[in-house]
């Protein structure tokens, strides 16, 4: 019996851990698009939108893992940008519904697909999120899309 107890203890104890890591929300991002916009207005920042796929595509997991969930890139793009995560999961299929028409209205063609939109809600800049897969140059793009807006 005690075998069995240490076995269920492990077990939960595992479960536990590996859903902590495929945790649904990353530090410092909003998983609301409609919020974020309203915030975007309120403090008037450009709102960052990363569609994903957190459990079943590759370079989805590779971004969050070495850029999306870094406190050093969290720190530096929210000082910019209203961070927004749609995620559309295979192993959860009501976050995947809720955010389909997302994925709709915005066209989205592969994951990670980022937008950029101002704080009025206008795209202005979009790109596959593993053309840079590290922090400085997530950030340089980050900048460099803000420089060119400010042009335009």
């Amino acid at each position: 019996m005690k075998a069995i107890t240490y076995l269920a203890a492990f077990t939960l104890g595992a479960a536990a851990m590996v859903s902590s890591a495929f945790s649904k929300e990353l530090e410092g991002w909003s998983t609301d698009l409609e919020k974020a916009f309203a915030q975007a207005k309120k403090e008037n920042k450009p709102v960052l939108v990363e569609f994903t796929g957190s459990d079943w595509c590759p370079p989805c997991i590779a971004m969050r893992k070495n850029v999306f969930s870094k406190k050093e890139f969290v720190d530096a793009a929210s000082k910019k940008f209203i961070l927004v995560e749609l995620d559309f999961p295979n192993g959860d299929k009501e976050l995947k519904k809720k955010n389909q028409p997302y994925a709709e209205k915005y066209k989205i063609e592969g994951f990670p697909t980022v937008i950029l939109f101002d704080s009025a809600g206008k795209e202005f800049n979009r790109f596959f999120a593993s053309e840079f897969p590290k922090t400085d140059l997530f950030l340089k793009h980050l900048d460099d899309a803000l420089a060119k807006k400010e042009l335009d």
